[in-house]
């Protein structure tokens, strides 16, 4: 996939407010990008594996860039990321994680697990905000994905 491409991401979040703010920096100043929010675990491999209200694949694009949270109900975001990491179909798709945490050990655990890159979300609005642009420039235009 070039990187001039529209790229669509899969939100993996379930606070609705730090979803919003997300959503809203992801799309500030470009539409090209499909932004998928999903809230839980369960419903991140529903997307991913096109199950249940996610059978129509026109519903669920294959993302080309993972958002995903740590501390998620249903199914933890550690669950998520090995699962997505363990299976070929899906390991390619680059997946940050972005949560609150900003403990050593998570940010191993996440990293040996297959984490592409681990984000830390900043209290302050106006940095969060920087943060989620500066995290969508790296991994939608600068860095070269690959093809689905």
């Amino acid at each position: 996939m070039q990187a001039t491409q529209a790229v669509t991401i899969l939100l993996v979040e379930d606070n609705p407010d730090h979803a919003m703010l997300t959503m809203r920096a992801l799309k500030d100043g470009n539409l090209l990008n499909q932004v998928c929010w999903v809230k839980d675990g369960a419903e991140a491999l529903d997307f991913l594996y096109h199950r249940g209200q996610y059978a129509d694949v026109t519903q669920a694009p294959r993302p080309g860039l993972i958002l995903l949270d740590i501390k998620l109900p249903k199914v933890d975001g550690h669950e998520v990321l090995r699962q997505i990491k363990s299976d070929a179909s899906l390991r390619s798709i680059p997946t940050v994680m972005l949560t609150t945490s900003s403990q050593e050990d998570e940010v191993s655990h996440c990293y040996a697990a297959g984490a592409n890159s681990y984000v830390s979300k900043p209290i302050r609005f106006g940095a969060f905000v920087e943060k989620i642009k500066a995290v969508k420039l790296y991994w939608t235009l600068t860095s070269m994905l690959p093809e689905a």
